[in-house]
């Protein structure tokens, strides 16, 4: 899941959170995520957090796309705040387990 650095909108991201977990996302900040798993760059790039009303479990979200190889097309990523995922690193953390896990 290398990033590429092509920046979709907050809007976008906003639509990602509230398509795929339900409730109001309401933009908070950027965070920069520098992510390296044996000596090889996973992630680097910008995880956006979104404070999330009407949610029954999480009342923050985090966000971020990325390109698919070979396409025009990105993928969206939007990860729930819910222990043990509690900041933007581990939100990239569990998207790069669970896409590992899926073999893409």
């Amino acid at each position: 899941m290398a990033a590429t650095m092509t920046e979709v909108s907050t809007d976008q991201l906003k639509q990602a959170v509230e398509s795929q977990h339900g409730g109001t996302a309401t933009f908070m900040q950027s965070a920069p995520v520098h992510e390296e798993f044996m000596g090889q760059i996973v992630w680097d790039g910008v995880v956006h957090v979104f404070k999330l009303a009407g949610h029954p479990k999480a009342t923050r979200a985090y966000a971020w796309s990325h390109a698919i190889d070979g396409s025009t097309k990105r993928r969206f990523f939007a990860v729930l705040d819910i222990p043990p995922i509690m900041s933007p690193v581990d939100a990239i953390r569990a998207a790069i387990v669970a896409e590992a896990r899926a073999g893409k």
